[in-house]
């Protein structure tokens, strides 16, 4: 129960533990982790009195600082942090930390705040007994408890296998309120080796990171360098290292981006700490006609930044589409990333990312800091949370599910109990969720184990996970309940698109009815564009309408690729977010499938109001939206009703406009009403005829933001632009143009 050597068994035989002997136990735990440059663990498992009270005495006894305490009822005069505040330790570092999960154990802020204890210190955990923790009511649950359910329903699973995993790792000794303190673990050798001291650098690592970033200044264009480490390697550290000395050298403005301003205090205060004399607020710093700046991916995506290096720092955190346009519009930029990391995992970014890098940037460069700064390799604190966080969960390997077909695989609904319990399992499952979502967190390891109404589905291929899906039950509202939603008066918690259904389009009886929600969804990277995907779809519409769910559902940011594969099982937009997400920078997008009659009747009448609103809104709140995206959603599905078709005049009109004999205001209502038609009907074409018929039609774009995106010189160029897709447009809707057009000039002339 301690580490590296045992702590003994407990007899049993001796008296409760006397916080003399607790005293001896830590200190000889704080003389191990600073002999060795590691840390250690102790956990306090007792009643929440007796805990806060010995952990406080042995802050005060062993001199612990600087110490945090993250809980509720913290002693007077410590420093203090409630629940997610608790992330202001990113970054930072501390002798000891505190963390009381009496007050709630979240499982994103203790891999958070574990980072921040250093190297010779002391991370305290104080909870219930172990044998009834995962009976008590976790107040930390509340974030995965759904509506008419509190904290206090969510089920223990995720606590039974964390009190399962503390009770044998290394380096945590667990000291039980009433049983016998165990026995101090045995002195050992400490690992030798020597701390890194170079011109102000604490590894080689970091060392050689710093010139990376340099170099993708004052080397060649478009050579990004990508930066991957565990935490407490000094990446962030690194980048702000990196920016004052090139800032130093004559730069004049650098920009950071990440998914939070939070996550990159510490690469401001570290460039602060090389700039004497530098002016450091939240998210600016200057220092003399010089300055680095913080700005959130999404506003990036609508204005590049005007800056001679671009740094983005947690970017497994930030999605691919995202990543690819700040690559595209920024010449020199580095990225950095934590591989087993709070925001996101390096790991799935590296799968997805390093293609694009290759296409676009084939020079780029990847350097992994593998030495730890903050304490020595080896640390059995940072093992314990890696596995129990599953930060290093993997999935199965390529080479065993390289063969996997639909015909091979096996779809199965998986028994949350027994996953719990199943380490095998639970790691490739949660190993293809990390891998597909870039923002997957701890937290989601513990939704998945007790989130209420989530169902767990999985394909198998010879007993290994190929692809996976979390699905949760939503609706089924009263009616009192859902003319409340409807009205504004109520926001049951979860439930997202029963709700949205009401409120968004005004559909109540929407929330009546029960939806199941896929809310994840992942394919194995060596098993994909097999059909895998639609396979597990198909098996959860089956099952769901079985037991008699409405609608199937899904809420993801929207992108092509995205829009089709869900069209391709049937569920089509009927909502779109109307801002973008600020680290995404995507729109989110609902889709539907109706598995009822009422569910149809609904369906049906949502799809009719997306059909009426989505070509206005795109003149107005939507008018930045990605003209192609936009043409994707405005697609109608099989057997769904098109716009009406043009008129013969219309067609006269378009016609006339498209070689050359009318002016585009004369034309625009006939050319927007042509324009509807075709785009609803997904006809093919030129996708940059698409992308300016969408956005100087539809979205009414100026001439000038039209140059920008286009590349044209300008008006004269984008009206024969206009027209060349003007004669594409009348193609696919009538095969009849030239007759209709000679018989309406006859009338004229008649006339």
């Amino acid at each position: 129960m301690s580490g590296p050597a045992s702590s003994g068994e407990v007899t049993g035989d001796r008296s409760p533990p006397s916080s003399a002997e607790v005293l001896a136990l830590a200190a000889r735990l704080r003389q191990q982790a600073r002999a060795s440059r590691q840390r250690r663990a102790l956990l306090l498992a007792g009643e929440a009195a007796w805990g806060r009270a010995l952990a406080d005495e042995l802050c005060r006894r062993l001199a612990l600082a600087p110490a945090s305490w993250v809980s509720a009822h913290s002693p007077a005069g410590a420093e203090a942090l409630q629940g997610r505040q608790a992330l202001a330790l990113l970054g930072q570092e501390r002798e000891a930390v505190i963390f009381d999960a009496h007050s709630g154990f979240d499982p994103d802020v203790f891999g958070a705040v574990s980072g921040a204890v250093m190297g010779g210190g002391l991370l305290i955990l104080l909870t219930p007994p172990l044998a009834q923790w995962p009976q008590r009511a976790d107040p930390a649950a509340e974030r995965i408890a759904v509506a008419p359910l509190s904290y206090a329903d969510v089920s223990g699973r995720f606590l039974r296998r964390l009190a399962g995993l503390v009770a044998q790792a290394a380096g945590v000794t667990v000291v039980e309120q009433g049983r016998a303190a165990p026995t101090p673990p045995a002195d050992e050798p400490a690992p030798a080796q020597a701390v890194f001291d170079r011109d102000g650098f604490r590894s080689a690592d970091q060392q050689a990171a710093v010139a990376a970033v340099e170099h993708v200044v004052r080397g060649h264009r478009r050579r990004p360098v990508v930066l991957v480490a565990d935490r407490g390697r000094g990446k962030s550290a690194a980048l702000g290292i990196a920016a004052a000395r090139l800032l130093r050298g004559g730069l004049r403005r650098i920009v950071v981006t990440a998914p939070r301003l939070d996550a990159v205090t510490p690469l401001f205060e570290q460039a602060a700490r090389q700039l004497p004399g530098a002016r450091l607020r939240r998210g600016h710093l200057r220092w003399n006609e010089a300055g680095i700046e913080f700005l959130p991916p999404d506003e990036l995506l609508l204005r590049p930044a005007n800056a001679e290096l671009l740094l983005v720092d947690e970017a497994a955190a930030i999605p691919a589409p995202l990543l690819t346009h700040l690559l595209q519009q920024h010449s020199r930029i580095a990225f950095a990333t934590t591989v087993h990391g709070y925001e996101g995992t390096g790991r799935g970014f590296a799968l997805r990312f390093s293609r694009t890098l290759d296409t676009l940037t084939p020079g780029w460069r990847e350097l992994r800091l593998r030495t730890p700064i903050r304490w020595a390799p080896g640390d059995p604190v940072e093992a314990f949370v890696f596995r129990a966080l599953l930060l290093d969960a993997s999935a199965a390997e390529d080479a065993a599910v390289a063969a996997a077909m639909p015909a091979s695989c096996r779809f199965e609904r998986l028994d949350r109990d027994r996953l719990a319990d199943d380490e095998q399992t639970l790691s490739q499952l949660f190993g293809l969720l990390v891998q597909a979502h870039y923002r997957t967190r701890p937290n989601d390891l513990r939704n998945l184990l007790d989130g209420p109404g989530l169902r767990v589905c999985a394909l198998r291929y010879q007993e290994r996970v190929v692809a996976t899906a979390l699905v949760a039950a939503e609706g089924g509202f009263d009616a009192d309940l859902a003319q409340a939603i409807a009205g504004g008066k109520r926001r049951p918690r979860g439930h997202l698109i029963p709700q949205s259904l009401a409120a968004h389009l005004g559909l109540v009886h929407g929330a009546r009815l029960r939806c199941a929600r896929v809310m994840r969804i992942a394919v194995h990277p060596a098993a994909q564009r097999r059909g895998l995907g639609s396979l597990l779809l198909q098996r959860i519409r089956a099952q769901a309408a079985a037991e008699g769910f409405d609608l199937l559902g899904a809420s993801f940011g929207a992108s092509e690729d995205l829009l089709a594969f869900w069209a391709g099982e049937g569920l089509l937009p009927v909502r779109l977010g109307f801002s973008r997400d600020h680290a995404s920078g995507s729109h989110s997008v609902m889709v539907l499938r109706a598995l009822s009659e009422e569910g149809r009747a609904v369906c049906a009448e949502a799809r009719r109001r997306f059909a009426d609103d989505f070509a206005l809104q795109l003149a107005d709140p939507l008018r930045e939206l990605e003209p192609l995206l936009a043409a994707r959603l405005l697609m109608r599905g099989k057997g769904e009703s098109l716009p009406a078709e043009p008129s013969p005049e219309d067609l006269a009109a378009v016609e006339a406009f498209a070689r050359g004999a009318r002016a585009f205001e004369d034309c625009l209502a006939p050319l927007y009403r042509l324009c509807l038609r075709v785009l609803a009907d997904g006809a093919p074409g030129d996708d940059e005829e698409r992308r300016l018929v969408v956005a100087k039609l539809l979205q009414k774009r100026g001439w000038a933001g039209l140059a920008a995106m286009t590349g044209l010189p300008g008006r004269a160029a984008l009206q024969d632009a206009l027209r060349r897709a003007a004669r594409a447009m009348l193609g696919p809707v009538n095969t009849n143009c030239v007759i209709a057009t000679e018989a309406i000039f006859s009338q004229d002339k008649a006339h």
